[in-house]
């Protein structure tokens, strides 16, 4: 019976494909949240310059906004490869993941602005601004490995490891006992 090489979900990727297969995941995960982001700060100046809501909540109206944008870019042009399950489930754990980086993006806002009483326009925009940051740095994981995740046999399939043992599915020269021609 061959030996199989499995790897454990949300372990590093050992090769240097498998490497820059994460960087081009990134950068369209970047290119989204980066529309995403001038989104949530259109919504969020327009909101506060033609409302008289207080300036966190002007925030989570930006923030559902850009994460329902978001959702569409990632689910379309990010993850597009990655498999579909239950679309509900899919969207749940979407909304729930969004709904806690929500939170710590605006709790960051919140904190400044009536904690430390921080509440200029461009205090209000740098700690905003701060808090999407933060709270990105969440969002990248879990949907990454919750919402989006490949399934087996989906996704980029990584390149052959030249150190496997023998009989890795991955080596084309690995002896098959199950052939008829003996190892070379």
């Amino acid at each position: 019976m061959p030996l199989r090489q499995v790897k454990a979900r949300g372990s590093r990727p050992h090769s240097p494909s498998g490497l820059l297969a994460l960087g081009r995941e990134f950068a369209k995960f970047g290119t989204v949240g980066g529309i995403g982001i001038f989104v949530n700060f259109g919504v969020f100046n327009l909101c506060r310059g033609i409302t008289r809501l207080p300036v966190v909540r002007c925030s989570v109206i930006a923030t559902v906004v850009a994460i329902a944008f978001n959702y569409l870019g990632l689910r379309y042009f990010t993850y597009r490869d990655r498999r579909r399950g239950t679309p509900g489930r899919e969207v749940a754990l979407f909304a729930a993941f969004s709904a806690a980086g929500l939170v710590i993006e605006n709790g960051v806002l919140y904190v400044a602005t009536y904690a430390f009483d921080w509440n200029t326009p461009f205090q209000n925009n740098a700690f905003k601004f701060l808090g999407i940051g933060t709270a990105t740095l969440f969002r990248f994981w879990a949907y990454r490995a919750w919402v989006f995740r490949t399934g087996p046999g989906r996704g980029p399939r990584p390149a052959p490891c030249h150190d496997a043992p023998a009989g890795h599915p991955g080596d084309p020269a690995a002896y098959r006992p199950e052939t008829t021609a003996p190892p070379p």
